[in-house]
């Protein structure tokens, strides 16, 4: 038996410099067990093996489609008997916000040594719930993809970008964030589609089960499980359903009010002409080449193959900061 288990994949981004330090982490410590998987497939059989130790928290180290695939296959595949052990996320991605939400912040090794400093003890006061987004077009025999962050509309084509144009740069992620996100405001402002800028998002038809529907083009689109949603906001109440939902039109005016609001600390507590907050169960997300991403991984709508959110039964997952 472990007290902590560790999957790593040593081909993200982060672990390129990091996973040396983490192998004499876990050779120093041998109350963790270190399973590392070379390609995505593989997480099943890790699970499978890390199952067999029966660890007290299971961690993942990998970016953010490490973190998806993991949620996916601990969601489907049965692998430990009963509740899995709580997860935990080593702030090791691009965006870290799952991490983020779990209290894990700074240096991946040293959040590494604070989740086995707590996997010592009682771990039960560090244990909370959080439920999924389950991913699917909606048919039968669909097998959902799991994750807890959904970004969308022109939110999707700025992670792009920034994927594609800003990070082969080499930049520092926190810099690279800020520029996506004022190319984003100057696309929005100047109204003109060019190479060098993010794409102008295309319409989307954004059907809310409990408020109808919503159609129109967005700057930002979001549907979260995390504790917090983008920029600050909490709509809404428990009882209204899991998935927080955030919508922005694409207008500068909007786009201000939003990060004005935030900033203020004021987003979610009065209406705002273009800005839409609501929470639920089931959201259905259809467009011409609507782009979604989803911890990382890219989907795609499209009229005649919709893209279906559901919150699934929460599952727990291990915060630092109790």
């Amino acid at each position: 038996m472990a007290l902590v288990a560790l999957l790593s994949n040593p081909h993200s981004t982060g672990n390129k410099s990091l996973l040396p330090k983490v192998r004499c982490f876990c050779a120093r410590n041998p109350d963790i067990f270190h399973y590392e998987v070379e390609e995505m497939h593989q997480i099943s059989r890790a699970l499978e093996m890390i199952a067999r130790v029966k660890p007290k928290v299971l961690v993942i180290n990998g970016g953010d489609g490490t973190v998806q695939t993991a949620l996916t296959e601990l969601y489907h595949g049965g692998h430990f008997d009963g509740a899995p052990p709580p997860v935990a996320v080593l702030p090791n991605g691009k965006t870290n916000l799952i991490a983020l939400d779990l209290g894990a912040q700074g240096n991946p090794l040293e959040a590494l040594s604070e989740i086995l400093e707590i996997a010592k003890g009682d771990v039960s006061g560090h244990v909370v719930a959080r439920e999924l987004i389950a991913l699917s077009d909606g048919s039968e025999n669909a097998k959902p993809v799991l994750g807890m962050f959904l970004g969308g509309a022109g939110l999707a084509d700025t992670m792009l970008y920034c994927r594609h144009k800003i990070y082969p740069l080499g930049l520092p992620n926190g810099l690279s964030h800020v520029l996506a996100v004022f190319a984003t405001l100057f696309s929005v402002l100047v109204g003109f589609r060019a190479k060098f800028l993010p794409q102008r998002a295309d319409p989307v038809r954004i059907s809310h089960l409990r408020d109808g529907e919503l159609k129109g083009s967005f700057s930002v689109l979001v549907v979260t499980t995390l504790e917090k949603l983008l920029l600050g906001a909490r709509p809404g109440r428990q009882k209204e359903g899991h998935l927080k939902f955030l919508a922005v039109d694409q207008s500068i005016g909007a786009m201000f009010k939003v990060v004005a609001a935030s900033i203020a600390g004021r987003l979610g507590k009065q209406a705002m002409r273009g800005v839409h907050l609501a929470q639920g169960d089931i959201i259905r997300i259809d467009g011409a080449h609507s782009n979604v991403i989803l911890d990382g991984e890219l989907f795609e709508a499209n009229d005649k193959k919709p893209i279906i959110l559901k919150s699934t039964p929460p599952i727990p997952f291990l915060k630092i900061a109790a």
